[in-house]
């Protein structure tokens, strides 16, 4: 579950997900220690389940009613 923060309306994104579990699975590649990296493996797996349950649609850099001149 994505936790919003109140009175602010700031949402932990989708992209902030996915940087947090790319750097947990580097950080796994790069460890000798095969605890730690199967421990960082599957917090990646938990932040790529919150990623895929989020129903939200994907903001874009562009207001839906902004049309593009040809």
């Amino acid at each position: 579950m994505l936790l919003p923060r109140l009175r602010g309306c700031t949402l932990l994104g989708r992209l902030y997900f996915a940087r947090q579990a790319k750097t947990l699975l580097q950080f796994a590649k790069s460890t000798s220690n095969p605890e730690l990296a199967a421990s960082l493996i599957e917090r990646a797996a938990r932040l790529k389940a919150q990623i895929d349950a989020d129903k939200r649609p994907s903001p874009s850099l562009r207001a839906p009613d902004v049309e593009l001149e040809e």
